[in-house]
């Protein structure tokens, strides 16, 4: 995977006069399209897959007795209606199952099958060693150190939007 460093992108529409607030926005907009469409790229070759289909069985994996179609949108900061279209699909190929949740009956639960986990986990070792190898300019410490960075500013921008609602 390579991609040439002089791909217009958000960035590209930065003066020397903008703001820095503004130039790190971009720069964090820039790499995460990069990443985003390298994964999105990768998982059509190997897979045949889509990156919201691997979201939707990540989140499945994560908790092994399933979701409720409305958790799942919410995780996935999704409609109700895309959640249902990926389901359809997923079901048919039989890598999960819905079932009625037994305390409400008009909810299903969403779980991976044996065949759902299996195809998963090929999917997200892959996932995972094209993040490694794309983050690979960086060395561990570096990457540590920016895990703290954007955690720092994760934290202020959600206070920042909790102390506006």
């Amino acid at each position: 995977m390579s991609v040439p460093t002089s791909v217009p992108d958000s960035e590209t529409r930065l003066t020397a006069d903008d703001h820095q607030a503004l130039r790190l926005w971009l720069r964090l907009m820039a790499c995460t399209t990069v990443i985003e469409t390298e994964v999105r790229q990768g998982l059509a070759r190997e897979f045949g897959t889509t990156l919201p289909r691997f979201d939707f069985l990540s989140q499945l994996d994560r908790v092994p007795e399933g979701l409720r179609m409305g958790e799942l949108s919410q995780r996935m900061m999704v409609t109700g209606g895309n959640v249902t279209g990926i389901a359809a699909a997923l079901e048919s190929e039989g890598l999960i199952d819905r079932q009625p949740d037994p305390k409400d009956r008009r909810i299903y639960r969403v779980r991976l099958t044996n065949a759902g986990r299996r195809s998963f986990r090929r999917m997200a070792a892959a996932h995972e060693g094209w993040i490694v190898d794309l983050l690979a300019g960086l060395e561990d410490s570096q990457q540590a150190q920016l895990i703290e960075l954007l955690a720092g500013l994760k934290k202020h921008v959600l206070a920042r939007v909790q102390a506006e609602q």
